[in-house]
């Protein structure tokens, strides 16, 4: 996301009655937050200023944010990072919407940031669940596992962000703004191929019906007004309805919704027997552990899954399976005395 916008090309907002939240909501859309950061900012904002007694965030500071922080951390008991996003969601009102500067030293009490091991499903559960899976979400399960993509990466994925000639999927706006290339699995091809026969015919019905064209990212929309009526900037994964646009009020078609993915794996996974919890995620964090049981290096599974950091992919050396499969334990060595 481009953040870095001169302070005079800012919306400005000349009218007094236009309420805070209101002014919230049109910054973060001007820079072109995600809708769902945007309502996560707005949640948080508001409950900042409910914390202090509804008082103006003009009126607060240093003492006023770290309380309201900690309070998190020590009596609502918040995870660290729902606490991070607190206080991005905090600092982004003072410093874009207020125009106020932001005390640099900032130190409420932290929450702590308990370190937790992925889950990761063996490969036979992986075939096992992925055999229980048909239709289009378990095409979808197939490429979030073949390329350990995020969920609303794959829900996200357009058109002409599928390379068939090459086999990758090109990931665009990832998590952190960037974007990735990642591996299209060659056996899943002809699946997806016949499955985008039918995402045409969808388009063509829309078309003809007049349905206003897929959303557009950024300000792309304002340059290129006809392309969200072309074929390669559809989604991929389309939802079966029409919606409205929760910020333009326009009726299209958007993606599919994550809801029905994450039903299809625990049902699948129930099926199966499997007892572990399974996400969508789920799928992700095995394809990097499955990758690097297989030897491929650390640094190119961090390029695939998109890690800023080799430390954050490093986690599923903790979860491998190729060691543990040549330990003994000490209880098997003491078995024949036991018994």
């Amino acid at each position: 996301m481009a953040h870095s916008k001169k302070r005079e090309d800012r919306p400005k907002f000349q009218s007094q009655s236009v309420r805070l939240m209101d002014k919230v909501r049109d910054v973060l859309r001007y820079h072109h937050y995600a809708v769902r950061t945007e309502q996560a900012y707005v949640k948080w904002i508001l409950a900042f200023i409910r914390f202090n007694g509804k008082r103006h965030p003009k009126e607060l500071g240093k003492p006023e944010i770290e309380a309201f922080l900690s309070d998190m951390a020590t009596n609502k008991n918040y995870a660290a990072a729902t606490q991070s996003l607190a206080f991005n969601a905090i600092i982004f009102l003072y410093k874009q919407v207020l125009d106020l500067s932001v005390a640099d030293d900032l130190s409420p009490i932290r929450s702590k940031k308990p370190v937790r091991l992925p889950v990761v499903l063996s490969q036979k559960e992986v075939v096992s669940v992925l055999s229980q899976m048909g239709g289009t979400r378990g095409l979808i399960a197939r490429l979030m596992y073949g390329g350990g993509l995020r969920v609303m990466e794959i829900l996200r994925l357009r058109i002409q962000d599928v390379d068939f000639a090459n086999g990758y999927l090109m990931i665009r706006d990832a998590k952190g703004g960037k974007d990735r290339t990642t591996l299209l699995a060659p056996s899943i091809v002809n699946a997806l191929k016949k499955h985008l026969v039918g995402v045409k015919l969808l388009f063509n019905q829309d078309l003809d019906a007049g349905v206003a064209g897929v959303y557009l990212p950024g300000s792309f929309a304002k340059k290129y007004p006809k392309a969200g009526k072309t074929w390669e900037w559809q989604y991929v994964f389309p939802s079966r309805n029409l919606s409205q646009d929760p910020r333009s009020g326009i009726t299209r078609r958007h993606h599919m919704d994550e809801s029905g993915l994450q039903k299809s794996l625990r049902a699948a996974k129930n099926k199966v027997g499997i007892d572990k919890r399974v996400t969508s995620h789920t799928l992700r964090h095995s394809f990097a552990t499955h990758l690097l049981e297989a030897g491929t290096n650390i640094r190119v599974v961090q390029k695939l899954l998109g890690h800023a950091d080799v430390k954050t992919t490093e986690i599923y050396t903790h979860v491998l399976q190729q060691n543990l499969n040549k330990v003994v334990s000490p209880l098997e060595r003491l078995y024949s005395e036991l018994s």
